[in-house]
């Protein structure tokens, strides 16, 4: 239906709009106090991309990814996260050039073709920070303490950060044999995509969501108890960094992350205020993923937070967030002279910064207060005939319903005294 938003996308209406701009500003206010510059990269890439970047194993490239052929026959893909897009932006114009660390922060819209549930939409939108160029243990608790600060400055309570090791290619081989001999005599009850990952990356069947999967996965060797000696190194020192950042952590072998590119450290916030889908932020380091998209041995960390969930997240914790300001003048006016007259004082009230509103429909005066009434005006100038006449205007309090006469020179000033100001 035309009129109808598509099945998993939803508007976001402007009496919704404060809560966004409300979010959007404190992540871009703590990123900016740990040192991370904006980025922005398009909203569609090279399909190959993703399959290289997130992994040809995952539920994003094989069940959940928008892909389509543009009119030159090119295999594109509406992005399904962020990293990678960020990670071809650092190859693509050398910015491992520069200065290392690099640290990044975005948000962006994503989409994945999925079941829509509460918190979780096919078009969704997302909070990512990304730090390349140091393989050191602080990137990674930093990375975790700006989350923990972000979540904590906006007021959302009952969250837990959960840790984890997921080791690397020198000790992954090692703990893929023990894990697939334990799921081997199991197999035939796993679901198929688990049947799937058994011989491609069987580590990510720890990861279903089934039930049944779940308690077939019962008592599976861990890998944090399979780690190699520099992973269980490189996660002590996390840990110590977390304790030193002041970061609350509880350590959790059963976080596995749900993309491929991920090595070592593994973390998520989550929170038991949204049900089942529980994970608020999530992240971990990827120390290959800039090889393995043609660029040079650059290591990498980051998180990615979903912004509708957040959103969901906070009002079921009732977290207060500040309320729109709305119009602060009202300029009403009787005659076709005082409109013009009104029309320019409006002008110079926006000039000033002042939410500053008049009447396009025509109205009586009466009905031009009930406007301005509605729109929460704290102040009403009236200029009829007589006012106009007199150089002036009649300055109304809408809380009081105090009037009194001020010139039309003097009513901006009149207007900014103990008005919100936009700068």
């Amino acid at each position: 239906m035309l009129t109808k938003a598509a099945k998993g996308t939803k508007d976001i209406l402007p009496n919704q709009m404060h809560k966004w701009d409300y979010v959007e500003r404190i992540f871009k206010e703590v990123c900016g106090r740990y040192g991370f510059r904006e980025i922005r990269t398009p909203v569609f890439e090279h399909t190959e991309l993703f399959k290289r970047g997130v992994g040809g194993t995952t539920d994003i490239v094989q069940k959940q990814m928008y892909t389509f052929d543009d009119y030159a026959g090119r295999s594109l893909t509406l992005r399904p996260e962020g990293t990678a897009s960020v990670a071809r932006a650092f190859v693509e114009h050398k910015l491992h050039a520069e200065a290392q660390p690099s640290k990044y922060f975005y948000e962006i819209a994503c989409f994945r073709y999925e079941q829509p549930q509460s918190g979780r939409l096919r078009e969704f939108h997302q909070f990512g920070v990304e730090v390349f160029g140091t393989g050191d243990m602080v990137a990674d608790a930093e990375v975790i303490a700006l989350g923990a600060d972000f979540l904590g400055q906006l007021g959302v309570r009952g969250l837990s950060l959960r840790v984890n090791s997921i080791g690397c290619p020198e000790c992954r081989p090692g703990y893929r044999t023990k894990l697939q001999d334990f799921l081997r005599p199991r197999l035939e009850g796993f679901c198929d995509t688990c049947k799937t990952r058994f011989e491609n990356n069987p580590m990510r069947i720890l990861d279903c969501k089934s039930p049944e999967c779940r308690r077939l996965a019962e008592g599976a060797p861990l890998m944090l108890d399979n780690v190699c000696e520099g992973c269980a190194s490189d996660f002590a020192a996390l840990r110590a960094n977390l304790e030193a950042l002041g970061v609350a952590y509880e350590v959790d072998p059963g976080i596995v992350r749900g993309l491929d590119y991920y090595t070592k450290t593994a973390f998520e916030f989550v929170s038991e205020s949204i049900g089942a889908q529980g994970t608020v932020c999530g992240g971990g380091r990827y120390d290959h993923l800039i090889e393995e998209l043609g660029g040079p041995a650059v290591p990498g960390v980051g998180f990615g937070l979903g912004i509708e969930r957040l959103l969901l997240l906070m009002e079921a914790d009732g977290v207060d967030m500040p309320e729109p300001v709305g119009t602060e003048v009202f300029v009403a006016y009787m005659g076709a002279a005082a409109k013009a007259a009104a029309l320019g004082l409006l002008g110079k009230l926006r000039a000033k910064g002042l939410r500053a509103e008049t009447d396009g429909l025509g109205r009586n005066i009466k009905g031009q207060l009930k406007q301005a009434d509605r729109l929460g005006a704290r102040r009403v100038f009236i200029i009829g005939e007589d006012e106009l006449a007199e150089g002036m205007a009649t300055m109304k309090d809408m809380a009081t319903g105090e009037q009194r006469r001020v010139s039309l020179g003097e009513a901006v000033e009149e207007a900014l005294e103990g008005a919100v100001v936009l700068r």
